[in-house]
């Protein structure tokens, strides 16, 4: 069983990488190295996949985070 103070942990770390990463993505877009030439209008480079690769583990992460923090925190709540 978990704490409840670690389940609250858990929630505020998925929540931080549901929340942040995101927006960490749109900042990828916009540089100019993730493209080609222009932005959405070219071939993405190898530094856009990476970045989305990272990005996508970090966002399933976070929601299993979550996922695990709201149950434990509901059922220490009983």
């Amino acid at each position: 069983m978990i704490s409840k103070n670690a389940a609250r942990f858990l929630v505020v770390a998925g929540l931080f990488n549901v929340v942040i990463w995101p927006r960490f993505a749109k900042a990828i877009v916009d540089d100019d190295r993730a493209w080609s030439g222009e932005h959405w209008h070219s071939t993405p480079q190898a530094f856009f996949w990476v970045h989305a690769v990272l990005i996508t583990t970090a966002i399933v992460i976070g929601l299993g985070v979550l996922v695990v923090g709201v149950r434990a925190h509901r059922s220490s709540s009983r």
